[in-house]
């Protein structure tokens, strides 16, 4: 159980999905088959997050800085669970330049409510190479975001990249490093 990780997701147009997906085969290259087991949200409860001590949690932004739909109807009972003695890597996608003064948010929201559940949280991605106005999702200083921060539609070049490094960083931050 202590090396098992629990990557939970909530996926409409299938983005979040994928970068779960890539984030699924890149740490069980680093730690061996099996180490990550995928959770879509749309099919699976959040209370199965108290049967890993690792979990990484993937949310997209919709809108005007709203909660994907998945993560919406289970956040009343994500309110429930203690996450105390959780380590907890986030990331989220989001439109920056469609959506700039709401860059993803929904990871901003997740953050502070997993953190006020008792969650330790690892995985912070700087605030450089960016273009958008403000940000929920933005530690005190402005400087990094609280995870990784995707943008799909206006840096998919750099998108498989960004997932290579911050997985390697995450696995590190767990202190499950091979």
């Amino acid at each position: 159980m202590t090396k098992r990780i629990g990557l939970f997701y909530g996926s409409t147009t299938c983005y979040t999905e994928i970068a779960a997906e890539k984030i699924c085969a890149a740490i069980n290259k680093m730690l061996g088959p099996q180490t990550v087991q995928l959770h879509n949200l749309a099919f699976d409860s959040v209370l199965l997050m108290t049967k890993y001590n690792h979990l990484i949690l993937g949310i997209p932004t919709w809108d005007y800085g709203e909660l994907q739909e998945d993560w919406e109807t289970q956040w009343d009972t994500l309110g429930t669970i203690n996450l105390r003695n959780k380590h907890i890597a986030l990331f989220g996608l989001g439109d920056q330049i469609g959506y700039p003064e709401w860059f993803q948010d929904a990871l901003g929201y997740l953050w502070h409510r997993v953190v006020r559940l008792g969650a330790s949280t690892k995985g912070e991605w700087p605030n450089i190479g960016y273009d958008f106005i403000q940000s929920k999702a933005l530690n005190e200083e402005k400087n990094f975001f609280v995870g990784l921060a995707l943008d799909e539609e206006n840096q998919f070049d750099i998108v498989d990249d960004q997932i290579c490094q911050w997985s390697s960083q995450v696995v590190k931050e767990f202190g499950l490093s091979p």
